[in-house]
């Protein structure tokens, strides 16, 4: 179903998923004790890559061309099927949560391709890390998912977030709350944030995703950067929808709870990023396994 009232909460969140970054920016910078970057650096980044030509290298194919408009369309999609606060999905049906997980997966999927189409040895090494950390993650994103289905019986990410009000935490908070903190360390490892990745580093022995779209330039590089802000708007909006369920008849009273629930989320991912230093990437895997493990607990929960 096709609801083309929340069209314009969907322009919205592309419109306002770099400003997210910024916030996350500004948290670091205000715990730093610094000026930091502006709140719209990100829109300037990307308006001035958008006036530079791409370059490519006669190693690469039609893949590496492609990969970059695949990395903002899947996520931009994927988006169509997350609710904003107590307002349906766009695009809402009974399973979708399947394909918009795995529209992000095809992003991850020809972000890596891209990766070995250069040829470099050193983007080769980042495609690994990815495709493994992935492979621990995505388990991880299904199991909360599963939970939060059984809590409510709903199969739609609309029906399933509409159903998460005040009632439901306090008959099932135990369960919530471990929820919360497994899709905090999802929405960390996903976007590539400390203390799974450092989105700053250019160094060999910790880069992850970064090193991956070393070769991409001018409005390539912006679709990019462009994507993984949309990619984080979608994943805070999956964690403030959990964490504020506002859900009353006041479409407004909705709506600024939730965007209070976004930026709060943000706060948080800078918090996390100005007290915690990058983990080594032997810990990264224990990380995720202890998150796994915590998902698995609270699915148990549900089934006393």
């Amino acid at each position: 179903m096709i609801h083309y009232t929340s069209i314009c909460y969907w322009l919205f969140a592309l419109i306002t998923s770099p400003l997210l970054v910024g916030v996350i920016n500004r948290t670091k910078a205000i715990a730093a004790g610094r000026n930091g970057q502006p709140l719209l650096q990100l829109y300037y980044d990307i308006a001035k890559l958008l006036r530079k030509d791409a370059l490519y290298s006669r190693t690469t194919t039609w893949v590496f061309r492609t990969a970059p408009v695949i990395v903002l369309a899947c996520p931009a999609l994927a988006l169509l099927f997350i609710p904003w606060g107590g307002a349906p999905a766009t695009l809402t049906f009974t399973g979708d949560l399947v394909p918009a997980i795995y529209l992000l997966g095809t992003a991850r999927f020809f972000t890596i391709l891209a990766a070995l189409d250069t040829g470099s040895a050193f983007e080769g090494m980042g495609a690994s890390r990815e495709a493994f950390f992935a492979a621990l993650t995505e388990p991880i994103l299904f199991m909360v998912l599963a939970t939060l289905v059984r809590l409510t019986g709903a199969l739609s990410f609309t029906t399933l977030y509409v159903s998460i009000s005040p009632n439901l935490w306090v008959t099932a908070g135990e369960v919530l709350i471990l929820e919360t903190v497994t899709l905090f360390v999802v929405l960390l490892t996903e976007n590539s944030r400390i203390p799974i990745d450092d989105p700053t580093t250019h160094l060999e022995l910790t880069m992850i995703h970064e090193v991956m779209v070393l070769d991409h330039s001018g409005v390539d590089f912006a679709y990019i950067l462009y994507g993984s802000a949309v990619k984080m708007w979608l994943f805070s909006a999956l964690l403030a929808g959990l964490i504020v369920p506002v859900r009353t008849a006041n479409v407004w009273l909705n709506g600024v709870a939730f965007l209070g629930g976004m930026f709060c989320v943000a706060v948080m991912v800078g918090v996390v990023e100005s007290v915690m230093a990058r983990l080594r990437l032997n810990r990264v895997p224990q990380m995720l396994v202890g998150a796994a493990a915590i998902a698995a607990m609270s699915i148990f929960l549900t089934l006393k």
